[in-house]
């Protein structure tokens, strides 16, 4: 699964490694502990360009009754996303890129649990988890703006992080940006096909400190490695 990264890179970095073509929100600032529920940047296609916005973590379907059901649909498993119906009509129309610099994931260590920050491997700069995003109206509320959410595609671990965890994000090499965002490309079998070819395997990991475990801590020191733990 995946239930907490950071992103932290600069826009300046983010702009230039995703061919950002319009205006960015006015508000991307590093967020080191970024958690469900909260607002996360992301790539999508709109009028054939590529935008920056910031989506609600937490897919709400389009044919959904209230915006409740988002906070269980952070994550979306690839092998049946077609297969979802809260998931079908994104996986086809609607998706995107989830910036991030690196995630976390929590393994036993002596007893306790070990929160561990995880990245690609030998890569620098950010990168990107397969995404799907939604646009959901209140029925109740017609003159509202419209609720924009978001979530995040996982797949069976790589063996360089499967001691830690038996899921992870579906981390997509930048040679597979264009076509998952492409609203043109809509077989399912062509997506599939993409997630599983095109996602990076080699990761490396250091255990980080458990203020990580709140998502009210949201501070540089969160990623760093520390001492006495090893995942």
């Amino acid at each position: 699964m995946c239930g907490r990264f950071a992103g932290f890179s600069t826009l300046d970095e983010i702009r230039a490694h995703f061919s950002i073509e319009g205006d960015p929100p006015e508000s991307v600032r590093a967020n080191y502990n970024v958690a469900p529920s909260q607002q996360v940047l992301s790539v999508v296609v709109e009028d054939g360009e590529r935008h920056l916005v910031f989506l609600h973590w937490g897919l709400v379907p389009f044919w959904a009754k209230d915006r409740t059901i988002g906070s269980r649909m952070i994550n979306a498993r690839s092998e049946t996303v077609d297969q979802k119906p809260s998931f079908k009509a994104a996986f086809q129309k609607r998706r995107c890129l989830v910036v991030n610099d690196g995630f976390f994931e929590w393994t036993r260590v002596e007893g306790k649990k070990q929160p561990v920050f995880i990245r690609p491997r030998h890569e620098s700069g950010p990168f990107a988890f397969a995404g799907l995003w939604e646009v959901w109206r209140s029925k109740d509320e017609p003159d509202a703006a419209p609720h924009r959410s978001c979530t995040i595609l996982t797949a069976e671990a790589a063996d360089s992080i499967k001691a830690i965890h038996h899921r992870m994000p579906v981390v997509l090499k930048p040679e597979a940006y264009r076509h998952w965002l492409d609203p043109a490309v809509t077989e399912p079998q062509v997506l599939h096909r993409l997630l599983k070819d095109h996602g990076y395997r080699e990761f490396e990991h250091r255990p980080v400190s458990r203020k990580v475990n709140s998502p009210a801590n949201n501070e540089p020191d969160l990623i760093e490695t520390v001492k006495g733990s090893d995942p």
